[in-house]
């Protein structure tokens, strides 16, 4: 037989029943050389282009010893049709097959990563530059069992809806980010409904600039059970996951530890944050927006558990609900366009007010290349009322008070007159805790003509402290109030 019918399985109609049907051809890549003859990576997927209706396979098998290694001299063509992209090993032992982008992109760290304006590079600033997996309008890809490394952003998801990234390890991207989705139309400006529905499911994050951007009309993506980190070799580490101009996505079960921030949102909207954990970053949660739920999280050991800055937006409300906030305000000052390294900055569980690359008096870098002018940066307002300053986030709701009497927890709140509020009560393991180690639970209040309110709640815990937020009906949440001591 033809030696091209062993390396692919040929995609092609036969008549069953009077219907033609079409099998999906599957490209074999056993060729490590970086060029276009048959069996390489850039051969496979040109060959996988040329039929763009038509799903196909490209397995990449072990080749040699591990490490598996394809090293390239160039950056790979736009994938262009649904394909599965899958590295062989890992299903076998859990082994990456390594795409290797450090053969072309040379320079110093970040800097070897240009932005899209000139001066400009690294994180943080905008770019779709020097990816190594591009997939740029289309839909129905997956990738799976690679480890994708040293590239300026790993995988360009770009105007594209409906792929699959999982199983991979994505590593030392130190431009945009490891996995960049993104509806930028080319000029920053977002696109919606081209970039929906992509889902970013186990994969191990290391020692990229951002680990994921989710940006500029990105919407309705899934983000879930990924583990983020960040070592010393790390030039740029800004955030495990950057929301930016993003609606309506869910970041469900991931892990971040050792950035500037876990997780930062720049004014998206409705995304679900629930049940990651994220440990060792200067700030755990930095966020703006409007509609946003932080749910059932784990905060700790971070120098600043929750930030929620000031923006233009006077009305955006932030919700914060059954989180677990414990063992913060440790000396972790990092900040590469986030984190907090302010001296005397007021640390702690929830925080608001805290600035960022785009507020006067933020210390850290805003990205490379990048100034904002002074009187651009934005301001605080320190009291209501005053002009020519953001308001003080999340409507400036104030925490409730709380006291004791017997065993009753008396809990009087200050809000808006004749409104309904829910306050979520916590314990803290020690008297002078003043986080929100457990949720213990959730009471209604509703305030009077004054805006003042009182309900009664009996303690579940008899030692250590209690703390409680509140959050008003459109779904704002306060800091957390003064501890209340118990015996």
């Amino acid at each position: 037989m033809n030696k091209f019918f062993f390396k692919t399985v040929i995609g092609s109609a036969m008549m069953v029943g009077g219907f033609a049907t079409a099998f999906a051809q599957t490209y074999i890549v056993d060729r490590y050389q970086d060029d276009q003859q048959q069996g390489s990576l850039r051969w496979a997927i040109e060959q996988a282009n040329r039929q763009p209706q038509q799903q196909s396979t490209i397995q990449i098998h072990a080749v040699g010893q591990a490490p598996y290694v394809i090293k390239l001299n160039s950056q790979l063509p736009a994938i262009k049709a649904p394909v599965t992209i899958e590295g062989m090993q890992w299903a076998k032992n859990g082994e990456f097959i390594r795409i290797d982008g450090s053969g072309y992109i040379r320079g110093e760290g970040a800097k070897a990563c240009p932005g899209a304006i000139a001066g400009q590079y690294g994180t943080n600033v905008r770019t779709t530059s020097l990816p190594g997996f591009i997939l740029q309008d289309v839909n129905g890809v997956t990738i799976r069992g690679l480890d994708i490394h040293h590239f300026c952003i790993g995988v360009l998801i770009n105007r594209s809806s409906n792929n699959l990234i999982t199983h991979n390890r994505v590593s030392n991207n130190y431009g945009g980010s490891g996995v960049m989705i993104t509806g930028d139309d080319g000029q920053g400006n977002p696109t919606s409904t081209t970039t929906n529905n992509n889902k970013v499911i186990d994969n191990l994050f290391i020692d990229n600039g951002d680990g994921l951007e989710l940006t500029r009309g990105a919407a309705f993506n899934l983000v879930a059970n990924n583990y983020f980190t960040s070592t010393k070799e790390n030039p740029e580490p800004s955030q495990g996951i950057e929301i930016l101009w993003g609606n309506d996505n869910a970041i469900i079960g991931n892990k971040f530890e050792n950035y500037s921030d876990g997780l930062q949102i720049n004014w998206g909207k409705r995304n679900y944050i629930a049940y990651n954990e994220l440990s060792k970053n200067s700030i755990g949660f930095n966020l703006t927006g409007d509609g946003n739920i932080l749910d059932s999280n784990k905060i700790h050991d971070n120098r600043i558990g929750i930030a929620i800055r000031s923006e233009k937006e006077a009305n955006a409300r932030i919700t914060l609900t059954k989180n677990q906030i414990w063992n913060n305000a440790k000396n972790i000052k990092r900040c590469e366009a986030g984190g907090s390294c302010v001296e005397n900055q007021r640390l702690g569980a929830i925080v608001f007010a805290v600035p960022a690359l785009e507020h006067v008096g933020f210390v850290g870098s805003r990205g490379g290349g990048v100034e904002i002018p002074l009187e651009k940066q934005q301001k605080t307002c320190s009291t209501e009322g005053q002009g020519d300053c953001n308001a003080i986030p999340n409507q400036n709701i104030r925490p409730p008070v709380l006291s004791l009497r017997g065993s009753i927890v008396q809990i009087h709140i200050s809000g808006q007159p004749q409104q309904n509020y829910h306050v979520e009560i916590f314990a803290n393991d020690v008297r002078q805790g003043n986080e929100a180690q457990k949720y213990l639970g959730t009471v209604k209040v509703s305030t009077d003509a004054q805006g003042k309110g009182l309900v009664q709640w009996r303690a579940t815990v008899a030692k250590g402290a209690l703390t409680a937020t509140v959050t008003d009906y459109l779904g704002a949440t306060s800091e957390l109030s003064q501890p209340l001591k118990l015996h």
